[in-house]
């Protein structure tokens, strides 16, 4: 493939992928990236900083302080009081963030309806629906389609809301329970009812609402919604942003005149344990009624975040200019020159995307994020592949061969660079070797000494494992660990593996002799075989891999080496690897077998059966 056919390819994919998530964003149906796009806009809200709120919300909190004084729920006649005391004071309106639907003593529901009646108030319901996220359809000439229909209200006691006007608290939040919207608009079978804080802004500005397609009409107040009429929310700082009261001072007619009169106060709890709190940006646990409050703010000065469907298209057309724009740097120069472009265009898209956020428009950040980086990483995948495949290919293999300690497995790796990826349980016959006494003679023997020794001994190793069709899956300081039964399985693996134990003894025996001193330094050698099911893997990472076993079925031949040491032979075996290789074994030819023997292994609380071997020139 050409590179201007594979650059057109991916400029039609690029097109395409851009534009259907555009799309699917336009009518709010990807999820994943509204969980992106939640936590972009977190980070956007912190690096843009708390900001000061407009001074036209007051809060009055049922807090700790009120509760200690008075009780907690405060009972209707304390609420009634509270409602009279503020409404005293004059304030625009006076907005209740308690849900009032049951009744209480008579004598407290009686005062709490005079007391609502006395000013401009508002008071709470609920929606409920059947499912926590609700299909809708958007009809471009109904502006409620995209209202998702609750299957239940929770309303005020009818005395309360003839009294006062009702407005529902639902929000919506993300997976983590972060506040993003305020539905304006809630829609049942028979009937529509304004979000709270719409309902209180409502009554502050003396205007009723009116619904258009993407914003609702406060008088000459325009407020851009997005999907479904809900209002975005975004936060002036931690709790007690917006200025708060304690109820307990409002009881005791201590509350300053100015913090009532013309606000809109709002009453709700803050009590410690209440349970309407919400995670934010600015903090873990933002009392419902500063959620509300902060809503309601928005909906009177118009200081709220524009997320729009004008939003949404420009959004729609970022995903794919920028998109476009990525990919053809790509196909243009792959350079140290080209990359720096491609960094600075998406650090001007970024420092645009947070300047637009701090002025108060919610472009999406994960958006062109999803829509460019896959086919940009596509196409410079794709021309590298076309490019160096076949370099690329010899030095993987090259690269995977030195990386794992296992001859005899080359050929097999070269064919079948995955082999093991994923680890693999089969069965296998295992031999462990050690010399004995080594350690102590190493310390009085140069690194030089050392190193031909052992160069020596792990030669003999490799010799016997090769020619048996044993892989060396490890070198142990002065022993090594054999495995048969890599890269496959096969039925004679137990035979090989006991005549490569017979000839290591045979050959190691003699290599000792030929050292001058290794006789009288009692410098020896022990091995163990057993075999069974393992778990095959590869262990490491980067540029060091290694073929590994693990298992009882390893532990058992390494714990057989003590065995032998044990019992003064050179190779003790277990019963199965001995029944598995067969009457017609080496064994018997070459040497003379004692067994089986009920023996207790280190670290195992389980005996086995084991055989021991020893040679016939013995």
């Amino acid at each position: 493939m050409s590179h201007r056919l594979l650059t057109v390819i991916a400029l039609l994919f690029a097109g395409l992928w851009g534009a259907a998530l555009g799309y699917l964003n336009l009518n709010g149906e990807v999820g994943l990236l509204d969980r992106m796009e939640a936590t972009l806009a977190d980070i956007r809200s912190l690096v843009v900083g708390a900001r000061e709120p407009p001074p036209v919300v007051s809060i009055v909190a049922i807090d700790d302080r009120t509760a200690a004084a008075h009780g907690y729920p405060l009972d209707r006649a304390t609420l009634a009081r509270l409602v009279g005391a503020i409404n005293a004071g004059k304030p625009k309106a006076l907005a209740l963030d308690i849900l009032l639907v049951d009744p209480g003593a008579e004598e407290g529901d009686a005062a709490l309806t005079a007391a609502l009646r006395q000013g401009p108030t508002v008071i709470a319901g609920a929606a409920t629906f059947a499912q926590s996220r609700q299909r809708v359809t958007d009809a471009p000439e109904d502006p409620l389609a995209a209202i998702p229909e609750a299957n239940q209200l929770l309303l005020p006691l009818p005395r309360f809301a003839e009294a006062s006007a009702v407005g529902i608290v639902n929000v919506a939040t993300d997976r983590t329970g972060t506040p993003r919207f305020i539905p304006l608009i809630s829609r049942s079978a028979d009937r529509l009812d304004p979000a709270f804080p719409l309902r209180a802004a409502s009554v502050a500005l003396g205007a009723d609402p009116s619904i258009e397609r993407g914003a609702v009409m406060l008088g000459a107040l325009r407020i851009p919604t997005d999907i479904g009429q809900r209002l975005p929310v975004t936060f002036y700082g931690g709790r007690g942003s917006i200025a708060t009261f304690s109820a307990a001072d409002a009881l005791d007619g201590k509350l300053p005149a100015a913090t009532v009169a013309g606000r809109i106060v709002v009453i709700g709890s803050t009590v410690t344990g209440g349970g309407d709190v919400f995670p934010t940006p600015f903090d873990p646990v933002m009392p419902g009624v500063e959620v509300m409050s902060t809503a309601i703010t928005h909906l009177v000065t118009g200081d709220g975040m524009v997320r729009d469907h004008r939003m949404r298209l420009i959004d729609a057309g970022m995903a794919i200019g920028l998109t476009l724009l990525l990919v053809s740097l790509v196909a243009w120069r792959r350079s140290a020159a080209g990359y720096l472009i491609m960094v600075l265009v998406l650090v001007v898209w970024a420092m645009l995307n947070l300047s637009a956020f701090a002025h108060g428009y919610w472009l999406s950040a994960a958006l062109p994020i999803a829509a460019a980086l896959p086919p940009a990483l596509m196409l410079g995948a794709a021309e590298l592949w076309l490019d160096r495949g076949r370099a690329r290919h010899f030095a993987e293999q090259s690269a995977l061969l030195q990386r794992i300690e296992a001859p005899g497995l080359g050929e097999w790796l070269a064919r079948h660079p995955n082999f093991l990826a994923t680890p693999v349980r089969q069965n296998a016959a295992v031999i462990f070797i050690d010399l004995s006494g080594f350690t102590g003679l190493s310390e009085t023997l140069g690194p030089v000494q050392v190193s031909e020794v052992l160069s020596g001994f792990f030669e003999i190793i490799d010799e016997e494992a090769r020619s048996h069709g044993g892989a060396i899956t490890s070198f142990m300081g002065d022993g090594a660990m054999i495995l048969f039964g890599l890269p496959e399985p096969a039925d004679d693996d137990a035979a090989r593996a006991v005549a490569c134990a017979v000839s290591l003894c045979e050959r190691t025996r003699t290599w000792l002799g030929a050292h001058a001193g290794f006789a009288e330094k009692k410098i020896g050698f022990k091995v163990g075989a057993h075999c069974g099911p393992i778990v095959a893997s590869r262990l490491g990472t980067g540029d060091r891999q290694q073929i590994t076993a693990a298992g009882d079925t390893v532990n058992v031949g390494a714990r057989l080496m003590e065995v032998a040491a044990r019992n003064g032979v050179e190779l003790a075996l277990s019963a199965e690897i001995v029944r598995a290789a067969g009457p017609d074994s080496v064994l018997l030819r070459a040497g003379r077998m004692d067994g089986p023997l009920e023996t207790e292994l280190r670290g195992r609380a389980s005996h086995i059966d084991a055989w021991l071997w020893r040679s016939r020139t013995l």
